[in-house]
Protein backbone atom coordinates (compact mmCIF):
# COMPACT_ATOMS: atom_id res chain seq x y z
CA UNK A 1 0.00 0.00 0.00
CA UNK A 2 2.91 2.34 0.71
CA UNK A 3 5.87 3.29 -1.46
CA UNK A 4 8.87 2.46 0.74
CA UNK A 5 11.15 4.56 -1.46
CA UNK A 6 9.65 7.67 0.15
CA UNK A 7 10.93 9.05 3.48
CA UNK A 8 9.57 7.26 6.52
CA UNK A 9 7.41 8.37 9.42
CA UNK A 10 8.86 9.28 12.83
CA UNK A 11 6.68 8.93 15.95
CA UNK A 12 7.72 9.38 19.58
CA UNK A 13 5.94 8.37 22.78
CA UNK A 14 6.37 10.51 25.89
CA UNK A 15 5.13 10.56 29.47
CA UNK A 16 6.13 9.57 32.96
CA UNK A 17 7.34 6.11 33.91
CA UNK A 18 4.47 3.67 34.33
CA UNK A 19 2.02 5.30 31.90
CA UNK A 20 2.09 2.47 29.33
CA UNK A 21 4.30 3.89 26.57
CA UNK A 22 5.87 0.57 25.57
CA UNK A 23 2.51 -1.19 25.25
CA UNK A 24 0.93 1.57 23.21
CA UNK A 25 3.99 1.94 20.97
CA UNK A 26 3.94 -1.78 20.18
CA UNK A 27 0.21 -1.79 19.42
CA UNK A 28 0.55 1.25 17.16
CA UNK A 29 3.52 -0.33 15.38
CA UNK A 30 1.59 -3.52 14.65
CA UNK A 31 -1.33 -1.50 13.28
CA UNK A 32 0.80 0.78 11.08
CA UNK A 33 2.70 -2.20 9.68
CA UNK A 34 -0.54 -3.78 8.52
CA UNK A 35 -2.05 -0.51 7.33
CA UNK A 36 0.88 0.86 5.34
CA UNK A 37 2.95 -2.18 4.47
CA UNK A 38 6.07 -0.36 5.69
CA UNK A 39 8.83 -1.69 7.87
CA UNK A 40 8.26 -0.65 11.48
CA UNK A 41 11.24 -0.02 13.79
CA UNK A 42 10.48 0.04 17.52
CA UNK A 43 13.20 1.59 19.65
CA UNK A 44 13.74 3.51 22.87
CA UNK A 45 15.85 6.13 24.62
CA UNK A 46 18.18 5.55 26.24
CA UNK A 47 19.11 2.05 25.11
CA UNK A 48 18.08 1.76 21.47
CA UNK A 49 21.64 0.85 20.39
CA UNK A 50 24.51 -1.14 21.90
CA UNK A 51 26.17 2.08 23.03
CA UNK A 52 22.80 3.30 24.27
CA UNK A 53 22.47 0.25 26.53
CA UNK A 54 25.75 1.14 28.20
CA UNK A 55 24.68 4.77 28.62
CA UNK A 56 21.27 3.64 29.93
CA UNK A 57 22.94 1.55 32.62
CA UNK A 58 25.10 4.52 33.62
CA UNK A 59 22.39 7.16 33.69
CA UNK A 60 19.58 5.09 35.24
CA UNK A 61 21.39 2.60 37.44
CA UNK A 62 24.87 4.04 37.98
CA UNK A 63 26.27 6.41 40.57
CA UNK A 64 24.51 9.67 41.33
CA UNK A 65 25.47 12.54 39.03
CA UNK A 66 24.66 16.20 38.58
CA UNK A 67 21.84 17.42 36.30
CA UNK A 68 24.24 18.73 33.64
CA UNK A 69 26.17 15.45 33.42
CA UNK A 70 22.84 13.62 33.20
CA UNK A 71 21.63 15.88 30.37
CA UNK A 72 24.88 15.41 28.46
CA UNK A 73 24.70 11.62 28.71
CA UNK A 74 21.15 11.62 27.36
CA UNK A 75 22.22 13.92 24.52
CA UNK A 76 25.14 11.64 23.68
CA UNK A 77 22.83 8.63 23.52
CA UNK A 78 20.38 10.58 21.35
CA UNK A 79 23.07 11.74 18.90
CA UNK A 80 24.27 8.17 18.36
CA UNK A 81 20.70 6.82 18.25
CA UNK A 82 19.68 9.22 15.49
CA UNK A 83 22.83 8.84 13.44
CA UNK A 84 23.11 5.05 13.58
CA UNK A 85 19.48 3.88 13.75
CA UNK A 86 16.72 6.46 13.31
CA UNK A 87 17.90 8.41 10.24
CA UNK A 88 18.94 5.31 8.25
CA UNK A 89 15.53 3.72 8.94
CA UNK A 90 13.65 6.87 7.90
CA UNK A 91 15.72 7.17 4.75
CA UNK A 92 14.71 3.66 3.67
CA UNK A 93 11.04 4.52 4.24
CA UNK A 94 10.42 2.83 7.59
CA UNK A 95 8.07 3.88 10.36
CA UNK A 96 10.23 4.60 13.42
CA UNK A 97 8.48 4.58 16.80
CA UNK A 98 10.61 5.51 19.79
CA UNK A 99 9.78 5.22 23.47
CA UNK A 100 11.13 8.66 24.51
CA UNK A 101 13.02 11.26 22.51
CA UNK A 102 14.29 14.79 23.09
CA UNK A 103 11.07 15.96 24.78
CA UNK A 104 11.92 13.62 27.65
CA UNK A 105 15.12 15.56 28.26
CA UNK A 106 13.29 18.87 28.29
CA UNK A 107 10.64 17.49 30.68
CA UNK A 108 12.99 15.58 33.01
CA UNK A 109 16.24 17.54 33.00
CA UNK A 110 14.69 21.00 32.57
CA UNK A 111 11.31 20.51 34.23
CA UNK A 112 12.27 17.92 36.83
CA UNK A 113 15.91 18.91 37.44
CA UNK A 114 15.18 22.63 36.84
CA UNK A 115 17.87 23.24 34.22
CA UNK A 116 17.06 25.86 31.57
CA UNK A 117 14.51 24.52 29.07
CA UNK A 118 16.07 26.37 26.14
CA UNK A 119 19.54 25.07 27.03
CA UNK A 120 18.38 21.43 27.21
CA UNK A 121 16.32 21.68 24.03
CA UNK A 122 19.12 23.34 22.04
CA UNK A 123 21.56 20.66 23.22
CA UNK A 124 19.32 17.89 21.90
CA UNK A 125 18.53 19.71 18.66
CA UNK A 126 22.26 20.10 18.06
CA UNK A 127 22.86 16.42 18.90
CA UNK A 128 20.16 15.27 16.43
CA UNK A 129 20.84 17.87 13.72
CA UNK A 130 17.34 19.25 14.27
CA UNK A 131 15.38 16.01 13.74
CA UNK A 132 11.89 16.20 15.27
CA UNK A 133 9.12 13.57 15.18
CA UNK A 134 6.19 13.88 12.79
CA UNK A 135 3.92 13.09 15.74
CA UNK A 136 4.52 12.89 19.49
CA UNK A 137 2.07 10.99 21.70
CA UNK A 138 1.97 12.17 25.33
CA UNK A 139 0.39 9.62 27.67
CA UNK A 140 -0.66 11.87 30.52
CA UNK A 141 -1.25 10.43 33.99
CA UNK A 142 -1.28 11.67 37.56
CA UNK A 143 2.24 10.91 38.93
CA UNK A 144 0.78 9.28 42.05
CA UNK A 145 -1.18 6.80 39.92
CA UNK A 146 1.90 6.11 37.79
CA UNK A 147 3.90 5.49 40.98
CA UNK A 148 1.32 2.92 42.13
CA UNK A 149 1.60 1.16 38.78
CA UNK A 150 5.38 1.04 39.03
CA UNK A 151 5.23 -0.28 42.59
CA UNK A 152 2.94 -3.07 41.42
CA UNK A 153 5.58 -4.42 39.04
CA UNK A 154 7.93 -5.32 41.87
CA UNK A 155 10.90 -3.92 39.92
CA UNK A 156 13.64 -1.93 41.63
CA UNK A 157 13.12 1.77 40.82
CA UNK A 158 15.83 3.57 38.85
CA UNK A 159 17.42 6.95 39.65
CA UNK A 160 14.67 8.97 38.00
CA UNK A 161 11.84 6.90 39.45
CA UNK A 162 13.31 7.54 42.93
CA UNK A 163 13.45 11.31 42.39
CA UNK A 164 10.32 12.04 44.42
CA UNK A 165 6.76 13.28 43.98
CA UNK A 166 7.64 16.93 43.39
CA UNK A 167 10.13 16.00 40.66
CA UNK A 168 7.51 13.97 38.81
CA UNK A 169 4.90 16.70 39.23
CA UNK A 170 7.25 19.25 37.62
CA UNK A 171 8.04 16.77 34.83
CA UNK A 172 4.36 16.29 34.05
CA UNK A 173 3.75 20.04 34.00
CA UNK A 174 6.70 20.52 31.64
CA UNK A 175 5.27 17.93 29.26
CA UNK A 176 1.86 19.59 29.24
CA UNK A 177 3.34 23.06 28.67
CA UNK A 178 5.38 21.72 25.80
CA UNK A 179 2.41 19.97 24.22
CA UNK A 180 0.38 23.15 24.43
CA UNK A 181 2.91 25.11 22.38
CA UNK A 182 2.85 22.74 19.37
CA UNK A 183 -0.55 21.06 18.99
CA UNK A 184 0.20 20.12 15.38
CA UNK A 185 2.88 17.67 16.57
CA UNK A 186 1.61 16.63 19.99
CA UNK A 187 -1.24 14.20 20.74
CA UNK A 188 -2.25 14.28 24.41
CA UNK A 189 -4.04 11.15 25.65
CA UNK A 190 -5.51 10.37 29.08
CA UNK A 191 -3.46 7.34 30.16
CA UNK A 192 -5.93 6.44 32.93
CA UNK A 193 -8.31 4.96 30.34
CA UNK A 194 -8.49 1.36 29.15
CA UNK A 195 -5.62 0.20 26.94
CA UNK A 196 -7.88 -0.38 23.92
CA UNK A 197 -9.54 3.05 24.27
CA UNK A 198 -6.16 4.76 24.46
CA UNK A 199 -4.97 2.91 21.37
CA UNK A 200 -8.12 3.81 19.42
CA UNK A 201 -7.56 7.51 20.04
CA UNK A 202 -3.86 7.26 19.19
CA UNK A 203 -4.61 5.56 15.86
CA UNK A 204 -7.12 8.20 14.80
CA UNK A 205 -4.89 11.13 15.76
CA UNK A 206 -1.65 9.64 14.38
CA UNK A 207 -3.37 8.85 11.08
CA UNK A 208 -4.44 12.48 10.85
CA UNK A 209 -0.93 13.78 11.67
CA UNK A 210 0.71 11.52 9.08
CA UNK A 211 -1.84 12.16 6.35
CA UNK A 212 -3.07 8.56 6.49
CA UNK A 213 -6.73 9.36 7.10
CA UNK A 214 -7.82 8.52 3.50
CA UNK A 215 -6.06 5.15 3.81
CA UNK A 216 -7.75 4.45 7.14
CA UNK A 217 -11.15 5.48 5.75
CA UNK A 218 -10.68 3.18 2.77
CA UNK A 219 -9.70 0.29 5.03
CA UNK A 220 -12.72 0.86 7.29
CA UNK A 221 -15.05 1.06 4.28
CA UNK A 222 -13.67 -2.17 2.82
CA UNK A 223 -14.06 -3.91 6.17
CA UNK A 224 -17.66 -2.68 6.46
CA UNK A 225 -18.44 -3.87 2.94
CA UNK A 226 -16.95 -7.29 3.70
CA UNK A 227 -18.97 -7.48 6.88
CA UNK A 228 -22.12 -6.52 5.00
CA UNK A 229 -21.51 -9.19 2.35
CA UNK A 230 -20.85 -11.83 4.98
CA UNK A 231 -23.99 -10.81 6.87
CA UNK A 232 -26.03 -11.03 3.67
CA UNK A 233 -24.67 -14.48 2.91
CA UNK A 234 -25.50 -15.67 6.40
CA UNK A 235 -29.01 -14.28 6.10
CA UNK A 236 -29.55 -16.05 2.76
CA UNK A 237 -28.29 -19.30 4.24
CA UNK A 238 -30.56 -18.95 7.27
CA UNK A 239 -33.58 -18.41 5.00
CA UNK A 240 -32.81 -21.30 2.60
CA UNK A 241 -35.07 -24.38 2.79
CA UNK A 242 -33.67 -27.25 4.86
CA UNK A 243 -31.27 -29.25 2.74
CA UNK A 244 -30.69 -26.31 0.35
CA UNK A 245 -28.00 -24.45 2.33
CA UNK A 246 -25.06 -23.39 0.27
CA UNK A 247 -26.56 -24.27 -3.13
CA UNK A 248 -26.50 -21.76 -5.97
Amino acid sequence: MADVSTPGFFISFEGGDGVGKSTQARLLGDWLAGLTGREVVLTREPGGTDLGKELRAAVLHGADMGPRAEALLYAADRAHHVESLIRPALERGAVVITDRYLDSSVAYQAGGRTLGEDDVEHLSLWATDGLLPDATVLLDLDPSVAAERRAGTGETPDRLERAGEEFHRRTREAYLRRAGTDPDRWIVVDAARLVEDIQAQIRVDVAARLGLTPVVTEAVTEAAERHGTESGNRAATDQAPRGQEGRA
